[in-house]
């Protein structure tokens, strides 16, 4: 069973661009190092950048799952017992299950099934 990484992408609060391309490095890093999940902290725009990031970053996991580069992406806001999408990503990590963001609808989060 696969392990989880964390990222926090927000940490100098970049621009929208900039943390597309942190995501895109931490993806591609991540799987290399043989991890099977990501959650990435990006914030959810309490300062009026996170949430521009946050769009973005969502927006362009889309395009990666759509493309097949990721298995699926998890919103904070859905990462539940209760979601489809996070009980499946259980059988791929199972760290996913002990996360301290699990059932507290974060939208600061999103979490990349690899």
């Amino acid at each position: 069973m696969g392990s989880l990484r964390e990222v926090n992408i927000k940490y100098d609060m970049p621009t929208a661009s900039d943390a597309v391309k942190r995501v895109t490095y931490f993806i591609r890093n991540s799987r290399a190092q043989g991890y099977s999940a990501v959650k990435i902290i990006h914030g959810y725009g309490s300062t009026g950048k996170g949430g521009k990031i946050r769009v973005e970053v969502r927006r362009y996991l889309d395009g990666q799952k759509r493309r097949g580069f990721i298995r699926d992406y998890i919103t904070g806001e859905n990462f539940s017992i209760f979601d489809e999408a996070t009980r499946s990503a259980f059988l791929t990590c199972d760290d996913l299950r002990r996360d301290s963001d699990l059932e507290r609808a974060n939208n600061g989060i999103t979490i990349v099934v690899l």
